[in-house]
């Protein structure tokens, strides 16, 4: 957001808004605005060509989701299309009663049976619309949580790698903002836009059958307003493309000036009249932006009502040469400009209809395509089963990130088993997490194999060995719930009576009993601002919470990726008390405090993804190498200097 410095020594130079706004960073675009540019360059009438196949993919989801409601939608606006065809029939029968030669009273009776029946067709069509929109409005929770149902149940089954897949991630969330909000909105303008060309159609039946002289002058007429909606709806949604930067900026913005969590930084640093004048900038630029709009509809107003207002004159005329010869009648031509209002209302509905339908179906296209793509990163799952383990044996294993060169762990051998507390230790990105996630299950390798007591993880199933797998991580999620619901979900499929330790004793475990007995409402207290009387917690105390949900999971295998990163030194001490050798449990500990790892029964050191030592503390600390080097770093801070050492003075 920054603006660029002038050379050293100059002022900074003055600039236009337009300056200021072309010196800012792009951004990328927001997911939901993927398809923007190639809608906007595509013309009404392609988008015209494509409707019938647009048409049948909104019937046949429509149709997969609630067969009745899809007829009843459909079918009941056909009915109120056929309804207007009889309406202004009625009432053309009603003006030639009324328009008759003889006495007033007689004429009124006259016209009564016909004014019946318009009437009739008038309530019963208001009544089949109401009908049909409650039948639409049925279909749109219907279909939206079939989408969202499809979707979830296709994120949560792809492997955990393909998260890691910038590709995967940019199409799940093109296929999140707005694919799968679009598939409702493909299904209302579809009916919409039968609704409109049925009334189109209807009105044009009735005039035919007045005087199908009249129908080619009521289309000619139309054509004017809808060329009108067309380029308005265009030169919005052009300015709408222009404009959405500067609104993203203007956001951004607004969110460092308002928010509690930047209140304290802007003003340390100053930085209000920065951020003012960035604002202002963009909303100099916008302002203008959007009076240009305002102009440019202005005029494509005026010329579209101009040339409606001449084709209106001319259907006019040409009514009134027609009834001047005799060819129609003086109720036909009345009933032929009530149409005429008709045709025009249907022939906007059908016109903005086409165009938001043409652009939802792309970015519906994008979830179909990124299911589809989802489907091929579900990993074909074993239905072997699996009661624990003795040992875990990761033979010449290895894995890729997807477009990385080099392997994140690179034929790496090791076992691990059912009582120890192994340790992986190495420095930033050497592979450790990688690896416990492989030995967890949660990635499959790229090369080797990962064997629980002598049979391929491939082969089992899934569902059974991550029931024995429990992780604690660094990067935790502070999930909405309640304190006492954060330790539960760590194994929430218990049944009542099955042996566990209770949600008391691992939170007591963690150090984190007195710290959730302390809040307002103890593990009842609900951990999130956003509700009423939410709590929120310290870095730590959720790190203690994280660490009491990963004890209650009660699992063989228990992973510790930096469990206490955040803790104090009393919390970190308490956790690391409960971690020593358990008989019925394998610990694999992550940390770089490496006074924690002394006590290990294994320790294995990883450099650029590959295991470069093994061994107990007191082995590695007699081989030297990096284990020793990086220990001796650690603990030279807590060895006592001299006040020569302190002033850097050699001793």
């Amino acid at each position: 957001m920054a603006r660029q410095r002038p050379p050293s020594g100059d002022a900074p130079p003055q600039r236009s808004a337009d300056d200021a706004a072309a010196v800012l960073p792009e951004l990328e675009d927001y997911a939901w605005m993927h398809h923007a540019s190639e809608f906007a360059h595509t013309s009404f009438w392609a988008v015209a060509r494509r409707l019938p196949r647009l048409v049948r993919e909104a019937v046949a989801l429509a149709w997969g989701t609630s067969r009745r409601d899809t007829v009843a939608s459909i079918g009941l606006n056909v009915a109120a299309g056929v309804l207007t065809t009889f309406g202004l029939l009625a009432t053309t029968n009603v003006l030639r009663e009324l328009f008759a030669v003889g006495p007033t009273p007689d004429r009124v009776r006259a016209a009564m049976p016909a004014l019946l029946v318009a009437a009739v067709a008038v309530f019963a069509r208001g009544g089949l619309l109401i009908a049909a929109g409650w039948a639409q409005a049925r279909l749109t929770p219907q279909i939206n949580y079939a989408v969202e149902l499809r979707l979830f149940e296709t994120t949560t089954a792809v492997d955990l790698a393909a998260f890691d897949d910038a590709g995967f991630a940019e199409e799940m969330d093109r296929a999140r903002e707005r694919g799968m909000t679009e598939a409702a909105y493909i299904v209302d303008h579809t009916v919409d836009l039968v609704t409109g060309v049925v009334g189109l159609l209807a009105t044009a039946a009735a005039v035919a059958v007045i005087q199908p002289v009249l129908l080619p002058c009521l289309l000619l007429a139309a054509v004017p307003q809808a060329v009108t909606a067309v380029r308005m709806a265009r030169r919005q949604y052009l300015a709408m493309l222009a404009r959405i930067n500067r609104h993203r900026r203007m956001g951004m913005l607004a969110h460092l000036m308002a928010n509690r969590h930047t209140a304290a930084e802007v003003r340390v640093y100053q930085m209000r009249d920065f951020l003012l004048s960035e604002y202002r900038a963009m909303m100099a630029v916008e302002t203008r932006a959007h009076l240009r709009l305002v102009r440019s509809q202005t005029g494509t107003r005026v010329i579209g009502a101009s040339i409606a207002g001449l084709a209106t004159f001319g259907l006019y005329a040409v009514l009134g040469a027609l009834l001047l010869g005799g060819l129609v009648a003086l109720a036909a031509a009345a009933t032929a400009l009530l149409a005429l209002q008709s045709a025009r209302t249907s022939l906007g509905v059908a016109v903005l209809a086409t165009n938001s339908l043409y652009e939802d179906a792309l970015y519906y296209q994008d979830y179909r395509d990124f299911l589809e793509r989802a489907r091929g990163r579900v990993a074909a799952v074993g239905d072997g089963r699996v009661d624990g383990f003795d040992a875990i044996t990761l033979d010449r294993v290895s894995l890729h990130y997807p477009d990385t060169d080099r392997p994140a762990v690179d034929e790496v051998s090791l076992t691990v088993r059912r009582g120890e507390v192994v340790a992986l230790v190495g420095e930033n990105g050497s592979g450790k997490t990688t690896l416990a996630k492989l030995i967890a299950g949660l990635y499959r390798p790229t090369a080797g194999a990962v064997r629980w007591d002598g049979v391929d993880a491939a082969e089992l199933d899934p569902r059974l060995l991550g029931a024995h797998v429990a992780v604690m991580t660094q990067e935790w999620w502070k999930f909405p719930f309640t304190a006492g619901q954060n330790i539960r979900i760590g194994r929430h499929d218990r049944e009542p009576g099955r042996a566990g330790p209770t949600v008391q004793d691992a939170a007591r475990s963690a150090a984190a009993h007195d710290m959730i007995a302390g809040l307002p409402y103890g593990y009842d207290t609900l951990l999130d601002r956003e509700f009423k009387n939410g709590q929120d917690l310290s870095g730590g105390q959720w790190q203690r919470l994280v660490a009491a949900r990963g004890l209650y999971r009660d699992a063989t295998l228990l992973i510790c990726d930096e469990p206490s990163a955040a803790l104090d030194a009393r919390a970190e001490h308490a956790l690391f008390q409960h971690l020593r050798r358990r008989p019925d449990r394998a610990v694999v500990l992550i940390t770089h405090r490496l006074a924690n790892v002394r006590h290990a029964d294994r320790i294995f050191v990883m450099d650029r993804g590959r295991l470069l030592q093994q061994g107990s503390h007191d082995e590695l600390m007699t081989a030297g190498g990096l284990y020793r080097e990086l220990f001796e770093l650690q603990a030279s801070g807590y060895l006592a200097r001299s006040p020569e050492d302190e002033r850097g003075v050699p001793r």
